[in-house]
């Protein structure tokens, strides 16, 4: 089957079921594996946010959003070209990737016909049945079956040694300037992995805060997961925000690689989490995934 996917979690799920051969599209931001950079045609551009700061960023997409621009940009004559027949996209976050609306009605007036499949999960269980549903549509089932059953086993480890533990109260910011709380299925990352989350909104958009809510939480422990950022850049933005959470320990986290993208690496993300609340009962996380500010 001629795969494309408009999200970079979307290609890391075609590539963790063994059907990377087939993906011929990718967003300009599927960097995982480094193979879907390699002979893949980009189909879906956007403006390079590096070297931009948090303000900056948030004040381009703010920018973008009231004039009613779009932040990615579909190359609808290269997407027709390659002719596919199941496109990957999502509706749940217009900041993360284009619409599939948008997808659709590019196909209708380039008249070409592919099946869009929408990948819009919003609590952790539900980005496994996207697994599942990508699978189901690219004739593997069987293949994202184990996978998810590896998935959930490796989940149920986790429960299994942090079960009866005093669960830490954790504040998670996904966005540092101006502050964002954590949503969707970042707080069932936390819970899974032996916290309590707070000032949270788990299955539910994440959305601007201040600092002082944060803090009024109470937080044990304060998790930095800035959207698009890998631990260098996390890291940095957590050294800004430890002042503000005095008593509390402040890590920073590979964002993109264990908590952001809807797909497998979020039980990397799990273990990860549990590895900093729960450091005697489950295994160091790999190096260059998490850090201790203060």
């Amino acid at each position: 089957m001629r795969l494309v996917s408009l999200l970079p979690s979307a290609t890391e799920i075609v590539y963790a079921l063994g059907l990377g051969d087939d993906l011929i599209g990718v967003t300009f931001e599927c960097d995982v594996p480094p193979a879907a950079r390699g002979d893949k045609t980009v189909v879906v551009g956007g403006r390079d946010t590096r070297g931009l700061t948090p303000h900056e960023i948030d004040a381009y997409v703010k920018a973008q959003m009231a004039a009613g621009r779009d932040l990615y940009t579909l190359h609808g004559g290269a997407l027709a070209g390659l002719k596919p027949e199941l496109i990957l996209t999502q509706d749940l976050c217009r900041v993360c990737a284009l619409p599939s609306g948008q997808v659709s009605d590019a196909l209708d007036y380039l008249g070409c016909r592919a099946d869009v499949l929408s990948l819009d999960p919003h609590t952790l269980d539900e980005v496994l049945d996207t697994i599942l549903a990508v699978g189901a549509r690219a004739g593997v089932p069987e293949r994202s079956e184990a996978l998810v059953t590896s998935l959930r086993a490796r989940l149920k480890a986790v429960a299994a040694a942090v079960a009866g533990r005093p669960r830490p109260r954790v504040a998670i910011v996904e966005w540092v300037d101006p502050p964002f709380t954590a949503g969707h299925w970042v707080p069932d990352l936390v819970r899974s992995a032996g916290g309590n989350p707070v000032a949270a909104r788990p299955g539910d958009r994440s959305v601007q805060t201040t600092w002082q809510e944060l803090s009024d939480a109470a937080p044990d422990v304060v998790l930095v997961t800035p959207c698009g950022f890998q631990l260098d850049g996390a890291t940095q933005q957590a050294e800004t925000v430890a002042p503000r959470f005095p008593g509390a320990a402040v890590w920073a986290i590979d964002a993109d690689g264990l908590v952001v993208r809807p797909g497998p690496r979020l039980v990397d993300g799990v273990e990860a989490i549990a590895a900093i609340l729960h450091p005697d009962a489950v295994p160091e996380p790999p190096v260059g995934t998490v850090a201790r500010v203060v």
